[in-house]
């Protein structure tokens, strides 16, 4: 189990309990009471701590190394998932995955960022950094499932898309703009749901859909805090400051009105009871469905290009 900094009263219980148990084991001494006092307290404490978190806080817990990610989701959630691969154009991106997949036996087309869950896997995945055959993948079995009717279901969680020389010159911001062209469109279904990180056009290259809903802990903005901070403090030191200054907290982005729902997170953040919080994804997904599938794919349509047209702050100059 591995704890954040803002977490060290949680680790010292935890540390508490782990010696009391070993004295346990060694000495034949029966301390159960007291295992169960320390555990009331872990959870009183738990609770305090995750009561009121800060900007930066959530920051973290989206970032920490136990946390779900989309594959896990996947396996949870769905059923008789397979992946497909490839952008039939450079290579299969290992930074996105998806596939066909069923939800309560309703078929559907699921796909997401994943990371990779130790130091080779994130390697291999990229951080969860796509490059721009990654987003022409996702395209292609977005139009597939248009093809077949099948709803879309978008897992986003990224630092942001990949910004090596090589994606650019492979047309990365080609590629992220063609997805948002092509998913304001679609016929189908289209649900969003950030489980992570959400920054920048990385995140809106999959983020465009009648429900975009974000979990509790996560963030979603233009550019993350450490970045940030370094254009206009030229310096990491500032990015609790700016995590503040961003808004990005689920809370901010629903009070904006730039995603739909907050799907709550289990006391302690996704990773502390990642089957509850697989459980509540796959409740609030079949509600959302079930909602869409009442409209014809026009009143979808307009629904959703109306939805993002409003966004932001603009003036109109007569000329």
């Amino acid at each position: 189990m591995q704890f954040l900094d803002f977490e060290k009263p949680l680790e010292e219980l935890y540390q508490q309990m782990n010696k009391l148990k070993e004295m346990s084991a060694k000495n034949q001494v029966d301390v159960s009471a007291t295992v169960r006092e320390l555990e009331a307290s872990i959870e009183k404490t738990r609770e305090k701590i995750y009561t009121g978190l800060t900007p930066w806080q959530r920051v973290q817990l989206s970032r920490h190394p136990e946390r779900p990610y989309t594959l896990y989701y996947i396996e949870k959630i769905f059923s008789n998932f397979t992946e497909l691969y490839g952008d039939r154009q450079v290579k299969d991106d290992k930074a996105m995955v998806g596939g066909m997949a069923e939800l309560d036996g309703m078929p559907v087309m699921v796909m997401g960022q994943q990371k990779g869950i130790n130091t080779k896997m994130r390697q291999l995945r990229n951080f969860g950094m796509a490059n721009p055959e990654g987003y022409r993948k996702a395209l292609r079995l977005m139009k597939m499932a248009e093809k077949f009717n099948r709803p879309i279901i978008t897992f986003i969680d990224t630092p942001g898309a990949f910004p090596g020389l090589e994606a650019e010159e492979r047309g990365q911001g080609e590629a992220i703009a063609r997805n948002l062209f092509e998913m304001i469109n679609l016929k189908v279904p289209v649900i969003c749901v950030i489980i992570g990180e959400g920054a920048s056009g990385g995140a809106l290259g999959i983020g465009i859909g009648d429900k975009v809903a974000m979990l509790e802990n996560t963030w979603y903005t233009v550019i993350s805090p450490e970045n940030c901070s370094t254009i206009l403090w030229r310096s990491w030191d500032y990015k609790v400051k700016a995590a503040e200054q961003l808004r990005l907290t689920s809370t901010d982005m629903k009070n904006f009105e730039l995603v739909d729902d907050v799907v709550a997170e289990p006391v302690g953040g996704a990773h502390a009871k990642p089957e509850d919080m697989a459980a509540t994804l796959k409740t609030y997904l079949l509600g959302a469905l079930a909602e869409l599938n009442k409209k014809d794919a026009e009143t979808r349509i307009e629904q959703r290009i109306e939805k993002f047209s409003k966004m932001g702050f603009y003036d109109e100059v007569s000329e």
